[in-house]
C-alpha cells in the first residue's frame, strides 16, 4: 500500500471538516493513516487517493460513513470521570426532581448513557428522584449506535461498576458469551439511541435537564467547538447541567454558564 501523502491527507481532512465538522490537524496524519489502512486492505484498494475518490463520490455505497466510524471511535468505559457522576448525584439529591431528561450527546457505544441509567435507577429506588426519567444517546456513527442498542459490553469496560450494581443491572455471559455482560431490560427500556450530527442545526429534541458532551470537542477546531456547544445548549433547560470532558476545559460560547467543577457547568437562566 502506498503512503498517505500530505496532499491526500489534507483533502481527506477537508472532506471531513466540510461534511461533518471534524478537524484533523497536520500532526493527526499518522492517526488517519493507521485508522484507514486496514479498511483499504480489506477493500483491496492500493492507495489513499483511490479511497478518497470513493468516499468523496456521490455513489460511495456507504463508505463515507464507514470512514467516519473509523476516524471518530474513542476508548470508552463505564463511569468515566467519576467526579461528574458524584456531582450529578449531589445535585439530584438536592433537587429531588419528579421527572428528568438526560442527553448523552456523543454517546459512542453507550457506556456513558448506561452508567447514568444505573445511577438514576439507584436514586429512584432510594426515593431521591421520581420514576419519570429517560436518557437519549446520540452519535454520528451508525456502527457504535447499533452496538449501543444491543447493550452488550466486555466486562473490562465495566471495571468501575460496583459489584452491587453489576448484580442489579447486568447479565453476565456464559459459554461463548463468557467475558461479556448485557444490560438488563429494566435499564434498556429507559435509554434510546439515535443518529445526530452536532455540526448542523438540531431539531427540537429537548429540553433536557442534564447534557453530557464529553470527549467529542477534541475533534473540532475552536470556532466549531463554540458553535457546537451553543447549539447543544439550546436543548438544555435554564439551570440545567452541562458536562464536558475535564481535559477539554471551558469552551468559549455565547450561552452564559456558571462553573460548578472541572468540566461541569450550570446554564444561567436568562
Amino acid at each position: 500500500m502506498t503512503a498517505l501523502h500530505d496532499k491526500t491527507f489534507r483533502a481527506i481532512a477537508e472532506l471531513m471538516h466540510s461534511s461533518i465538522g471534524l478537524s484533523f490537524a497536520a500532526h493527526k496524519k499518522p492517526l488517519v493513516a493507521s485508522r484507514l489502512a486496514p479498511r483499504l486492505q480489506r477493500l483491496g484498494i492500493d492507495g489513499y487517493e483511490d479511497y478518497l475518490a470513493l468516499i468523496a463520490g456521490d455513489d460511495d455505497q456507504g463508505e463515507f460513513q464507514v470512514a467516519v466510524d473509523l476516524l471518530t471511535t474513542n476508548e470508552t468505559y463505564f463511569f468515566r470521570e467519576p467526579a461528574h457522576y458524584e456531582l450529578l448525584e449531589q445535585e439530584l439529591a438536592r433537587r429531588r426532581p419528579a421527572s428528568l431528561r438526560v442527553w448523552s450527546a456523543a454517546s459512542s457505544f453507550g457506556d456513558e448513557a448506561y452508567s447514568t441509567a444505573m445511577l438514576l435507577a439507584d436514586l429512584q429506588t432510594q426515593g431521591r428522584i421520581g420514576d419519570d426519567w429517560s436518557i437519549l444517546g446520540t452519535d454520528i456513527s451508525d456502527r457504535v449506535l447499533r452496538s449501543a442498542s444491543q447493550a452488550i459490553y466486555p466486562q473490562e469496560r465495566l471495571r468501575n461498576v460496583s459489584p452491587e450494581r453489576l448484580k442489579r443491572y447486568c447479565w453476565r455471559g456464559e459459554g461463548e458469551a463468557d467475558g461479556l455482560s448485557q444490560m438488563q431490560p429494566k435499564l434498556r427500556e429507559r435509554v434510546r439511541f439515535g443518529q445526530l450530527n452536532l455540526c448542523v442545526p438540531i431539531e427540537n429534541i429537548g429540553p433536557f435537564d442534564v447534557v453530557f458532551l464529553r470527549n467529542v470537542l477534541i475533534y473540532f477546531d475552536p470556532p466549531t467547538k463554540a458553535e457546537v456547544v451553543d447549539r447543544v445548549l439550546t436543548q438544555l433547560r435554564p439551570d440545567g447541567i452541562l458536562f464536558l470532558g475535564t481535559a477539554e476545559g471551558r469552551v468559549p460560547c455565547r450561552t452564559p454558564l456558571k462553573v460548578l467543577a472541572p468540566g461541569a457547568f450550570r446554564k444561567v437562566a436568562g
